[in-house]
């Protein structure tokens, strides 16, 4: 997913880890063999050409994902072969093929929208096989972000539940099923994750859409007042009270959302029980009762059961609360969402910072990997912090602090988009050194993460005098392979 040879950290979304199509052009049959028996056993549908007359049918595959192409093909120039592709494909990504001799030649490709490049012969298997499925993820990133970006654009201005996963589609289905039900709602998820838009989207699907929908934080409600501020009260009805109509009553016709519900008080819930259950409120200080026609939407974080089952939390009251339960999925059991919720909370907060564009399919890679404990609130937070910092027109990894911290550098705009010096010494270093950071200089789990084996990670670490020091053992030092004591 990145022009550079720094794996991201984390699993890699199901959707971004499925085969792809590669088309491989090199006029050496016996290497051709050989790189379909390295990419075959990843699932990859293969092709071959071995000239541009033969590679210009295969272009037109919509699926096409990776070409591997030959630096010296015949008597055709490499270079002018990729111009031809990017200017048919642009969304195609390209691995240039070439001899020790030709790496100068390779860069220069690089500098034309190449991928990356592989020498000839290929001696690490793992090394091609981590390039073509980065080279697919970035592939499937670009392509992606654009239709969404399209789809986006189609939306009208409506509460946007913003989701593609099978979980999310389940939860757009069931606000569906619901837009000519009066049902009692309660939606359940973490912190973040979005659940007044979903109540929101609730009222707009309903024939009340039109009416009032009024919000209510029941947790930032003092225990002594929030009687008074649901069912409202009379004037003179404690010290200081002028009369109030309460929140049941202001929302009258539409619905009332009543956020943290699981933090009202027991001594609150029985008159809550009895305003669902009879339509209408007894405000403090009242002797008659008031009709109210509302519908009520609940949301809670917390286990409303499990409340029932230690006493704090009545059991009639969440029957009554309990009609139709939506569960909001945590952000880091739906990343395939991630981007398209990145998309549109740019677009959130691009006016404020209009030069930027859209996001690096590096970034958005990063973005897929974290797990967001503060769900789309703080995916909305780190785009937003982003935009306000970011240089250029897209968002690249490096304008996230997450991604800062993690060692991935940022491109400078006199870069022409490359993010390191365009050097395979300073690419294999900052791999390297990288690997053994995140893992703690665990030389076995680093190699792993490189797609390299521990005796070729030994050899890099000699051949750029890298040492090596385990923070679980502090006095270890480990140089080309050898340790000791230190």
């Amino acid at each position: 997913m990145t022009s550079e040879r720094v794996p991201l950290t984390g699993p890699v979304p199901a959707f971004l880890g499925e085969g792809g199509r590669v088309l491989l052009v090199d006029d050496e049959p016996l290497f051709v063999r050989s790189l379909e028996r390295i990419l075959r056993p990843e699932g990859h549908t293969l092709a071959s050409a071995a000239s541009w007359e033969g590679l210009q049918p295969e272009l037109e595959d919509p699926g096409l994902d990776v070409v591997l192409l030959d630096l010296v093909l015949g008597t055709a120039s490499g270079l002018a072969v990729l111009e031809r592709i990017k200017e048919a494909r642009p969304d195609v990504e390209v691995v240039i093929l070439t001899g020790h001799a030709s790496v100068e030649s390779a860069v220069g490709c690089m500098r034309l929208g190449a991928f990356d490049f592989l020498e000839k012969p290929v001696g690490d298997v793992h090394r091609v096989r981590n390039i073509v499925r980065r080279a697919i993820e970035r592939r499937r990133l670009v392509v992606r972000t654009r239709q969404l970006e399209d789809e986006l654009r189609d939306r009208d201005g409506h509460p946007q539940l913003v989701g593609c996963s099978p979980v999310m589609r389940a939860v757009l289905r069931t606000v569906d099923s619901l837009r000519h039900n009066e049902s009692t709602v309660l939606i359940q998820g973490e912190s973040g994750t979005g659940k007044e838009l979903v109540a929101r989207a609730l009222h707009a699907a309903s024939p009340r859409r039109n009416r009032p929908f009024v919000p209510v934080d029941c947790g930032a409600l003092p225990e002594s007042i929030i009687e008074s501020e649901l069912f409202g009260h009379e004037k003179g009805a404690f010290t200081g009270a002028v009369g109030a109509p309460g929140l049941f009553r202001v929302a009258h016709g539409g619905t009332l959302f009543l956020d943290e519900v699981g933090e009202i008080p027991v001594s609150v819930q029985a008159k809550l029980l009895r305003a669902l259950q009879e339509k209408e409120v007894r405000p403090v200080g009242a002797t008659d009762p008031v009709p109210v026609d509302l519908r009520v939407i609940c949301a809670t974080h917390r286990g409303l059961a499990e409340m029932v089952a230690d006493g704090t939390f009545r059991q009639d009251l969440y029957y009554r609360l309990n009609v139709v339960r939506i569960e909001i999925p945590a952000l880091r059991e739906r990343p395939e969402d991630i981007p398209l919720l990145a998309q549109h909370l740019l677009e959130k907060h691009r006016r404020r910072e209009a030069r930027v564009q859209g996001f690096s399919p590096q970034a958005l890679g990063h973005l897929c990997r974290q797990p967001w404990p503060g769900n789309v609130r703080e995916l909305e937070n780190a785009i937003e912090a982003a935009l306000a910092l970011a240089p250029g027109e897209r968002l690249e990894c490096g304008d996230f602090p997450a991604a800062a911290a993690a060692l991935v550098p940022r491109p400078s705009p006199s870069s022409g988009g490359q993010d390191v010096p365009l050097s395979l010494d300073a690419y294999e270093r900052l791999a390297l050194e990288r690997a053994l950071d995140e893992t703690g200089g665990d030389a076995s789990e680093a190699a792993r993460r490189l797609g390299i084996g521990r005796s070729t990670l030994y050899r890099k670490l000699a051949k750029h005098g890298i040492e090596v020091r385990r923070r679980d053992r502090p006095g270890r030092t480990i140089l080309g392979g050898l340790e000791a004591v230190g």
